[in-house]
């Protein structure tokens, strides 16, 4: 069961955890990470905050419908991920484009401050043009790249055939490569 094999790895016993202190040690374990994931859907920090604490809500709520078909990783992340498909095609969305770093720039300490500010440069513009990128696209790639997911995990988050994953991801780095060849 990937369901008991994670908890356990995260050093969370299920079977002895009432539905509350369950649900706490999961927000612990994946709140940073769905913020994050949420963002790159509604490009609004708040938004993404507030979508959060409903991914929650829902994960104390359903928890009994929890099939132990994938880890409790990807359940949360599909919950995410639906919850912002869904807030992006009502009608209360609001379109903030803010530019949002993934993650920390990865500079030694044998750079130089100045090719450290070129190599985060670089970093912000990728991630700049991520975000231009046409949703299908753009959210296997981050869930690829940023959210290390397999494309497995990412067919069953998106309940998509692997096939088509890999598609978008081959698409996705074409769209990507272009549109920076062009910026250059």
């Amino acid at each position: 069961m990937k369901f008991n094999r994670e908890i356990h790895n995260e050093g969370i016993d299920s079977h002895s955890l009432t539905q509350e202190e369950w649900v706490v040690q999961i927000m612990d374990i994946y709140q940073d990470k769905v913020i994050r994931l949420a963002y790159t859907y509604v490009k609004d920090r708040k938004l993404a905050e507030d979508l959060a604490q409903e991914v929650f809500v829902k994960c104390y709520i359903h928890k009994d419908n929890f099939r132990n078909d994938s880890s409790v990783k990807t359940w949360v992340y599909a919950i995410t991920v639906n919850l912002c498909k869904d807030y992006l095609r009502s009608g209360w969305k609001k379109y903030i484009h803010v530019m949002d770093r993934f993650g920390k720039s990865r500079a030694s300490s044998v750079l130089t401050p100045e090719l450290s500010i070129v190599q985060k440069s670089e970093h912000e513009a990728l991630a700049d043009q991520v975000l231009k990128l046409p949703l299908k696209y753009r959210e296997v790639i981050l869930l690829f790249y940023y959210k290390e997911l397999t494309v497995c995990e990412i067919s069953q988050i998106l309940n998509k055939k692997e096939a088509t994953i890999r598609t978008l991801l081959q698409r996705g780095r074409e769209m990507l490569r272009r549109k920076l060849e062009k910026s250059r």
